[in-house]
């Protein structure tokens, strides 16, 4: 359930906590539609503006988010699984409790191994609002 504790008038509120299985989604893992993912966009929960993106999601086996550009710097942590995440031509085994810390301008992906899902965490910095 999405619980925001609102103040009087026009301020915004002091929190919002959300929980998860109210952002869940299923379907095909984003840059490729390389196999199946489960996604909890928990960010998605919070008004804007916001200033990062925090998210969670599943890669089922064989799944993988496609190599893509970033512009921003990206963080993918490692709750449970194995993968290879790439980042302009080189890649590194992930398990977990790693993390990844992706640059800004890199191309990078990330691919699910081994026999269990990979579950991570995403985290990244939305553009400021104008």
């Amino acid at each position: 359930m999405i619980f925001a504790l609102l103040l009087a008038g026009n301020q915004t509120a002091p929190m919002v906590v959300v929980d998860e299985a109210d952002t869940v989604q299923e379907g095909p893992a984003p840059h490729g539609k390389i196999g199946q993912s489960t996604a909890w966009r928990i960010s998605d929960a919070v008004p804007s503006p916001r200033s990062f993106e925090f998210r969670k999601r599943q890669l089922h086996v064989g799944a993988a988010i496609g190599i893509h550009p970033i512009d921003h710097d990206e963080i993918y942590y490692v709750l449970s699984g194995t993968g290879t995440v790439h980042s302009d031509g080189e890649e590194r085994e992930l398990r977990s409790g790693m993390a990844a810390w992706l640059y800004s301008g890199a191309s990078v992906g990330i691919r699910q191994t081994g026999d269990v899902p990979l579950v991570l965490i995403i985290a990244y910095p939305n553009r400021p609002q104008r």
